[in-house]
């Protein structure tokens, strides 16, 4: 009885959230302009991600950093984008309910680094970055990437730094970070380890041989990265993704339950 009724509470406070703080209509249409990969699904969809977009925005707070003035059309961009991966998965927006905040940078972030090498020697240094998950929360991102990624869709080279952060947020759900989310069975788990690999060793050999890779080289610095990398890929670039690694899309297809490149027939 009181599970019944906690449900039919929830859904009355999600209807009131959707009614009153919906996302108006110009500010919506404006944002898939900025962002035509967002227009490559049914309407079914995207009336789908503008709700959960909608419930993003009202469970999550934004700051900003430097002199970077939050608006209302930041927001909305790094909503409509972040839910692009939960869109169809099991427990949608549940998913990201491991935190709240999310800070936008005016640029990259250069941080400090420590890292302990093969022999274990303890080396420090700085890494330049344009987005960052951390258990927990916040999520940090580079507004000048989040914009570049609007730009960055039309050349389709499977770029999209909200995808990337919030893929890791997803790969957090059953504890660290390894290149692997939470999946439904032990054969996903084996089809996914055992496709990820072949496909990460093929990229990392052709990066080590100094070939020019469609897909990012980033994406050989670990399954850690590898799976979102291959995830901007798979929203924003599905036909190249396909053809560099078709077993990997076959796999994304199964996790998140979209088709992206059957959009775009």
């Amino acid at each position: 009885m009181l599970r019944r009724w906690l449900d039919a509470w929830q859904q009355r406070r999600t209807q009131r959230l959707l009614e009153h703080r919906a996302i108006p209509d110009d500010l919506w249409l404006d944002t898939l302009r900025a962002f035509p990969f967002l227009t490559r699904r049914p309407l079914p969809d995207l009336l789908r991600l503008r709700e959960l977009a909608t419930l993003f925005l009202a469970h999550k707070e934004f700051s900003t950093a430097g002199d970077l003035v939050l608006t209302d059309a930041m927001a909305v961009a790094v909503a409509a984008q972040a839910c692009v991966p939960v869109l169809q998965l099991p427990g949608g927006l549940d998913l990201y309910g491991g935190f709240v905040g999310i800070v936008l940078q005016p640029h990259e972030v250069v941080v400090p680094r420590q890292w302990v090498d093969a022999v274990g020697v303890v080396h420090s240094g700085e890494e330049v970055l344009a987005g960052e998950a951390m258990d927990g929360g916040p999520v940090m991102l580079s507004w000048q990437d989040v914009q570049a990624a609007g730009e960055r869709a039309r050349a389709e080279d499977g770029y999209n730094v909200v995808i990337h952060e919030f893929v890791h947020v997803l790969d957090m759900q059953h504890g660290g970070v390894d290149g692997c989310p939470a999946l439904p069975d032990r054969a996903m788990y084996t089809r996914w380890h055992d496709a990820m690999s072949r496909a990460l060793a093929q990229h990392t050999t052709e990066v080590d041989s100094g070939r020019p890779t469609w897909l990012d080289p980033y994406a050989a610095q670990g399954p850690e990265e590898f799976f979102p990398v291959t995830a901007e890929a798979f929203f924003v670039a599905p036909d190249g993704l396909m053809a560099e690694f078709p077993e990997v899309y076959a796999l994304l297809k199964a996790y998140f339950g979209q088709d992206p490149v059957r959009f775009r027939a």
